[in-house]
């Protein structure tokens, strides 16, 4: 189904499928929505360990992912290396050993292994008898195991790749590619690469990285998530960091890498996982879960979750409810390290490890992933900034007096500083209209139209460039990353800053500065300390004085010949603060981050925005006052509308096809349109179940919460409200299993006060389902309950 309206002139009513399992008495826990691929509860569960007369507890082993099996090879069982073929079945939920012919590879752990069209391909690891400690060494050899024959084969492959354990590997555009690890003397951060599509072509090639190169590392995981490669964390040497790195696949990005910032978030934000070695980490959708690995000394077992979208980390809360009655199976995995980990469907399969007390492993769990779209709220106002539809105020900015466009919705509900210049040049256009008696306008190309002409703000404090980046903060609550080392680039955001202080918007200063103290390095603190001595920032400029006093960079800094020019007093500063450190002021007051996008936008709706509401919305003839702007940017239908067919009257009538929703579905909607936020009784979900593909929303992540609310949450307490709205909507299965409800529960719901203020023909509903499931006898006895 598409998501943009087509749906629009939809005249039809729509309304969710629903299947039910009568035999439940009164909870939904078998409610299922022909819905769509989307799971909406995160959840373990732990599976049959693998039988030891199948295969042995192991760690350092692999596993992989065919249709719907698992298969683990290699790792060791704490005495000796193993080179047996284990596979799980994970409809049957059983093990066996997997059938092969051939000659396997030799004993291995810390080997990598890959699918690749119908086979496995396994390289390299460390291989010997590790009980006697002889024959010990790292190999590169490459095998292809074929799942429909069981054939084990030796690839013969020409070029001088290293041998190498513990490195990563992954399989993109059909090739295999294979990353650092360690070769018995050293921790490498090479790559290679080999095409997997012609045996007899085959060659190792050396691929020449770019960028921000990855340290030289090994025992880390790897992942491809929308067409890049992620590493993270792992074993570097002496210093184990938890940076996040990606790679470019494409020649034309010259196989760059890059480290993914985290100075972008603010503090109350979850921070990245600790630093940590031997863990897995695996991609669906648009995320990354790492799971496991030992991190200072310790084996946690939280499970993060990184975004690769918003660039932000979180820790997964997975859900204790269940399917199964079996407590058992609940147990989420303890920790461990040396596990491995893959992905079938839309679940994770982890098997094995070292846990506590170097044991071995012969578990195996199962985490359910929750696939909502993702919240497209930023996104949509950012694309409402990037294309300037339906500005309504012009900033006239500086000397130059340059103009710079936008929407009072979302300014005045950002930024107070700039709410009252917005009202202050609000009442002077107003007495100027007044006064002269004219109410058209010129839009930005100069052509006449209809409405209040443009409002024009003067702002001299504030140049263009750096006020557009603060606009972008305003509608995304994110500025542009600086590049790295480029001076201008964080002169800019230096300049930002100054703005963000004048306007009192905290959480912009606060980006800022991580920002910039991130950036500032050997090649540009003078320029950045001196330009923060100049726009009195002091906080940053006590920043670059520290930087350059340090031991490590003081030499380098004062032979550059930006220090030469530097200004007399900041070169006098810097020799007293190398000659006698300031003593360091710890400061436990809490730092103000500011409000967010969201709660901007939720204060907004509920009261805050009132008086530059420009269009009133009516529902079934009550009249509730809106923002156009704000409905344009997350609706293609109110888009679609202001752009082409404005009510003369500033009217709009709303409806979800045919059907009018209640008044508290409607205020669920423009709650979730405003900020994005989905919590809303089951009643509402049935309303805008369809209003994803009516109001043409960026995606249906409104109707996957409907889904699980419409799922989970039905019960005797609310099953006569969620009845007349399954009536209202004509929504003809959930009716019936509302009834279905009632019949089975009557002497709970006969007690409810809505049950006397329900309409005469759903009492009658009532009736008929009663006397069509109760017999006369308990008849009789219901009534002398009741």
């Amino acid at each position: 189904m598409s998501l943009f309206p087509g749906a629009m002139s939809c005249k039809s009513k729509v309304a969710p499928s629903v299947d039910f399992d009568h035999s439940c008495s009164d909870s939904v826990e078998y409610l299922t929505l022909n819905f769509g691929p989307f799971e909406t509860v995160h959840r373990w569960r732990r599976l049959p360990p693998c039988d030891e007369f199948v295969g042995a507890r192991r760690s350092k082993h692999t596993v992989v992912a065919y249709r719907d099996a698992i298969y683990v090879f290699g790792g060791d069982n704490g005495k000796n290396m193993l080179n047996d073929l284990l596979r799980f079945d994970v409809k049957d939920c059983s093990w066996c050993r997997a059938f092969t012919t051939g000659t396997p590879p030799a004993p291995r752990y810390h080997h990598s292994a890959v699918v690749y069209g119908s086979s496995m391909f396994v390289f390299g690891g460390y291989t010997g008898d590790i009980y006697s400690n002889s024959n010990l060494k790292n190999k590169n050899d490459l095998f292809e195991y074929k799942f429909a024959t069981g054939q084990w084969t030796e690839w013969k492959v020409e070029g001088r790749l290293v041998a190498r354990s513990a490195h990563g590997a992954t399989v993109y555009n059909d090739k295999l590619w294979i990353f650092a690890g360690y070769d018995g003397n050293a921790r490498l951060n090479d790559m290679w690469t080999i095409s997997l599509q012609d045996r007899e072509q085959a060659y190792w090639e050396e691929i020449e990285q770019s960028g921000e190169i990855p340290p030289s590392c090994c025992n880390f995981p790897v992942a491809v998530c929308q067409d890049k490669m992620f590493v993270f964390s792992g074993q570097s040497g002496a210093k184990i960091t938890n940076n996040l790195f990606q790679f470019e696949f494409k020649v034309y990005f010259l196989f760059r890498w890059t480290r993914i910032p985290t100075e972008h978030l603010l503090r109350g934000s979850p921070p990245p996982p600790q630093r940590r070695y031997g863990h897995t980490m695996v991609a669906f959708d648009r995320h990354l879960y790492v799971f496991g690995g030992a991190a200072d000394n310790t084996l946690p077992n939280e499970l993060h979750c990184y975004d690769v979208d918003s660039q932000t980390w979180e820790v997964i809360q997975a859900s204790t409810d269940s399917e199964n009655c079996d407590v058992d199976f609940l147990q989420m995995p303890s920790g461990r390290l040396f596990h491995a980990a893959a992905v079938i469907h839309d679940a994770m399969y982890i098997f094995g490890g070292t846990v506590d007390n170097n044991v071995r492993s012969g578990e195996m769990y199962r985490f359910q992933f929750s696939c909502y779209p993702k919240c497209t709220l930023h996104e949509d106002y950012g694309k409402l900034w990037e294309n300037r539809q339906f500005c309504d105020v012009e900033f006239i900015l500086g000397e130059r007096e340059e103009k710079v466009l936008g929407h009072i919705a979302i300014v005045t509900a950002r930024c107070k500083w700039l709410r009252k210049k917005i009202l202050q040049a609000r009442d002077r256009q107003k007495q100027e209209s007044d006064e002269s008696g004219s109410g058209s306008q010129k839009d930005s190309s100069g052509r006449s139209s209809r409405g209040p002409p443009l409002l024009e703000v003067s702002i001299r404090e504030a140049d263009a460039q750096p006020f557009e980046v603060l606009m972008q903060f305003l509608y995304t609550d994110k500025i542009q990353y600086p590049r790295r080392g480029h001076v201008q680039d964080v002169l800019l955001i230096m300049d930002v800053y100054k703005l963000a202080l004048s306007f009192k918007l905290s959480r912009l200063e606060q980006l800022c500065v991580q920002y910039i103290e991130a950036s500032v390095d050997l090649q540009n603190v003078l320029s950045v300390c001196e330009n923060a001595n100049k726009l009195q920032l002091d906080q940053l400029k006590e920043h670059c004085l520290n930087f350059v006093v340090k031991e490590s960079h003081f030499n380098q800094v004062i032979m550059t010949k930006e220090f030469e020019h530097l200004s007399t007093p900041l070169i006098v500063e810097i020799v007293r603060r190398k000659q006698q450190p300031p003593p360091r002021v710890y400061s436990d007051l809490p730092v103000d981050i500011g409000t967010s996008l969201v709660q901007d936008m939720k204060a907004y709706l509920e009261g805050a925005g009132h008086e530059f509401c420009d269009i009133i919305l009516l529902l079934d003839g009550h009249p509730r006052p809106a923002h156009k702007a704000i409905l344009a940017a997350r609706s293609s239908y109110f888009e679609a509308m202001f752009r082409s067919f404005m009510p003369e009257d500033g009217q709009v009538n709303i409806s979800i096809g045919e059907m009018v929703p209640s008044t508290q579905a409607f205020e669920s909607m423009l709650r979730y349109i405003y900020y994005g936020d989905v919590n809303m009784p089951p009643e509402d979900s049935l309303y805008l179940f369809a209003a994803p593909y009516y109001y043409g929303f960026s995606n249906n992540r409104l109707q996957a919460y409907c889904k699980q609310n419409l799922e989970m949450n039905v019960t005797v307490e609310n099953v006569l409200q969620i009845l007349e709205a399954a009536d209202k909507t004509q929504a003809l299965d959930m009716k019936k299993h509302c009834l279905h409800i009632i019949v089975h529960q009557f002497t709970k719901v006969s007690k409810l006060p809505n049950l006397r203020s329900l309409s005469q023909p759903l009492l009658l509903d009532i009736i008929d389902s009663l006397a069509s499931h109760i017999s006369d006898k308990q008849c009789t006895e219901m009534s002398s309950d009741i």
